[in-house]
């Protein structure tokens, strides 16, 4: 059962018609407007949506800001505290090279006192080793010049 010439276009020129009778038994003008209606809102939702995206773009800026200006505190903290840290340091070895500096001025002073002992030691050396010379002198003069015991 094949459709004729004339069913086929009766079909194309009411199916418009029969669709919009179908959509709630409104004409195709009222269901124009509603689509043209429901547009508008949904453009209005749109635009809606785009602005709380703004503010939301928005408030991410500012939290990167505030973000961005607390570790930058942070950084001056923790700077602050190597500084403190080499002042110390800086102290720390100022001292030490104070007690080093004591150190070693009492390394000269036992030096100065080595120094003197030796310088007497050797005085005393030489004196009696003068006494010593003089001595066998005086000895081998004695034995020579003195008469010894007759034969």
């Amino acid at each position: 059962m094949a459709l004729a010439q004339e069913d086929i276009q009766f079909i194309k020129a009411h199916l418009g018609e029969w669709l919009a009778e179908q959509s709630l038994g409104k004409p195709p003008a009222v269901y124009e407007i509603e689509l043209r209606e429901r547009m508008v809102r949904v453009e209005e939702e749109l635009k809606h949506q785009r602005e709380l995206m703004r503010e939301g773009f928005e408030r991410m800026d500012e939290r990167f800001i505030a973000l961005r200006t607390d570790m930058d505190q942070r950084f001056q903290q923790v700077d602050q505290r190597f500084e403190q840290a080499n002042k110390r340091h800086d102290e720390l070895r100022q001292d030490m090279l104070a007690r080093f500096a004591q150190v070693d001025k009492r390394f000269e002073q036992v030096d100065k006192r080595f120094d003197e002992m030796i310088k007497r030691h050797d005085t005393h050396f030489l004196w009696i080793l003068g006494f010593i010379a003089t001595g066998v002198g005086l000895v081998i003069i004695a034995m020579r010049y003195l008469p010894g015991p007759g034969p």
